[in-house]
């Protein structure tokens, strides 16, 4: 199955919690915080303007993006869960 984000929506994956925190101590899955980081799947057509043109998106697919805690809708698709989210939802940019 194929998902194409509508407007200036983006489908993102997000990325796995960390297992082991920076001191050593493995984290059991319910204390495992959901990840504010993921990879950019998919992205719309972009913002719609007033003269009917699209504007660009500031990302592209394959960027690895930090987006704010509550962003998007959680979906499933083929047992593997996305987000879709405003492209305003999207924070920052990872190197």
């Amino acid at each position: 199955m194929k998902i194409k984000p509508l407007g200036d929506k983006v489908l993102v994956k997000r990325l796995e919690a960390e297992e082991v925190t920076a001191g050593g101590i493995v984290l059991p899955d319910t204390a495992k915080e959901k990840p504010k980081e993921g990879k950019v799947i998919a992205l719309g057509k972009g913002r719609l303007l007033r003269d009917g043109s699209y504007a660009d998106f500031s990302i592209k697919t394959g960027d690895k993006v930090i987006f704010s805690s509550y962003a998007g809708s959680e979906i499933k698709i083929n047992g593997e869960e996305y987000l879709v989210m405003s492209e305003e939802d999207i924070l920052a940019i990872v190197d």
